[in-house]
């Protein structure tokens, strides 16, 4: 099949978290099946990579009364799969991938993918649109009469697209905005998202539980009505992680390299991130790590209020990367200065650091309020490292608890301070015994979250929007 990914980030061209490395690693599993994909991004002004322009890759279309130019550039991802990039300074030519202006810049972006279609003269078997910024492209695709099967993926449900009244009559959506959604389906909601929930052939999510849960009040969005109503066409797909990029054997960035088999090397790395940490440098104390954006959603508050209880009742010590919010970065910083020999924080985006917590802390804590899938966790175990997690969304699918026979990790139920710590004081307890360790460590290290099963479970879900449709024209 020719696949067509449109999305806002795809590493190595454009990343700012989990989605580029999705949409990037999807892509790739599935040439390796045998098909044949290719992506569609903005170009921004922070990617440097080489580009080459197209043919016929100039083009004007018509945006908010006015006209704009457009030009199309290619690169390759690995394995030479074709990237294109839509070029428009005044939208994208910025350094920042997000801006205050996106509600308009991924507009312009979804309005140009038709035009993109046939510029290139692509013809697709299926489009693959990822989260809210390419919600809008079933609707310029029904607009511009193609009839391509469509696939939405709701990575974040949190984040939206959501406009108010002022945007939707300038923008000029109010004059398609209900053209074609059925009678019988509910009113699309002010936002991006609820025309890719509502439009698109199949609606995906990255993780069973989660597309579950968005069916509830509590992490619907409020448009769990809308959802509701797809429950029929939604799944939920577990991301994978890539393998070859996230292999402890092979990573540059990490003091040592090592594997299941030479697991002593390991400890090689525990040390310099203690040093890197400013951290007294033991190895038979657990060093938990954690590497996150410092939100809400993450569980940073539980981890902030927790603090003077970890420092009287655990041993641990905690090392922190991330960056977000300003309050939660100034009460973290304040911590590890209270704590000097047990807290250490880096409020940063550091892929280096980020790879040495995971090859070096002991535990991989993820206290989420809500979480779509995590990678983080996914890592961790790569690297060795056994998760602490709330059990919700992509981490109750990923992470059993050891109590529960053949676990993988630690695993607390309610969102609330208490059990957290007792998830943590459980962990460090196991963590003294050595030998069950260091088995379960090796354990962990040996699953198997390579893209390989969730790439042919996206096939499936292909064939099925492609039967769909021919059903549709029959």
């Amino acid at each position: 099949m020719k696949i067509m990914f449109i999305a806002s980030e795809a590493f190595p061209f454009a990343k700012v978290g989990g989605l580029a490395d999705v949409t990037s690693s999807l892509a790739i599993a599935l040439h390796d099946l045998g098909h044949d994909p290719c992506l569609i991004l903005p170009r921004y002004g922070s990617t440097r990579i080489p580009v080459q322009d197209v043919r016929r890759g100039n083009f004007v279309v018509s945006f908010m009364g006015h006209s704009e130019q457009v030009a199309l550039k290619m690169t390759r991802l690995e394995k030479g799969i074709p990237v294109y990039l839509v070029e428009n300074d005044d939208y994208f030519g910025t350094e920042e991938i997000y801006t205050q202006d996106d509600l308009k810049r991924f507009l312009f972006f979804s309005l140009n993918i038709p035009a993109v279609i046939s510029q290139l003269d692509l013809h697709p078997d299926i489009i693959h649109c990822h989260d809210w910024h390419t919600a809008l492209v079933p609707l310029w695709l029904k607009k511009a009469k193609m009839k391509l099967p469509c696939i939405f993926t709701i990575h974040n449900l949190a984040y939206q697209g959501s406009f108010d009244q002022q945007f939707f009559l300038d923008s000029g959506l109010s004059s398609v905005w209900q053209e074609y959604i059925p009678v019988s389906a509910p009113r699309p909601s002010p936002n991006f998202m609820g025309q890719g929930i509502l439009l698109a052939d199949i609606v995906t999510t990255v993780s069973p539980t989660y597309a579950s849960e968005i069916l509830t009040p509590q992490y619907g969005g409020q448009l769990e009505q809308l959802l509701n109503y797809r429950r029929d066409e939604l799944y939920g797909i577990v991301n994978g992680i890539d393998y070859d990029e996230y292999n402890p054997a092979a990573d540059p960035y990490l003091e040592r390299n090592y594997d299941s088999t030479t697991m002593k090397r390991r400890a090689d790395n525990k040390l310099a991130l203690q040093t890197k940490g400013r951290l007294p440098q033991k190895l038979d104390i657990p060093l938990i790590g954690m590497v996150s954006r410092l939100e809400e959603q993450k569980g940073i508050d539980l981890l902030i209020r927790v603090i003077e209880q970890f420092i009287i009742e655990t041993k641990a010590q905690l090392v922190i990367l991330g960056q977000g919010r300003e309050d939660y970065q100034k009460a973290l910083t304040g911590a590890a200065l209270k704590y000097p020999q047990r807290v250490s924080v880096f409020i940063a985006n550091d892929e280096r650091l980020a790879r040495l917590i995971y090859g070096g802390s002991d535990i991989f804590l993820m206290p989420s309020r809500f979480e779509p899938c995590g990678l983080g966790q996914l890592i961790a175990m790569r690297y060795g490292a056994v998760p602490v997690v709330r059990r919700t969304g992509g981490l109750a699918d990923t992470v059993k608890d050891v109590a529960e026979g053949n676990g993988n990790g630690f695993v607390f139920q309610n969102y609330n301070v208490s059990e957290m710590l007792e998830a943590i004081k459980r962990a460090e307890a196991s963590f003294y015994q050595r030998e069950e360790w260091n088995n379960l460590m090796r354990h962990n290290m040996k699953l198997d979250f390579s893209w390989n099963t969730s790439a042919r479970k996206y096939e499936e879900i292909y064939l099925r929007a492609r039967k769909m449709c021919a059903t549709q024209r029959q």
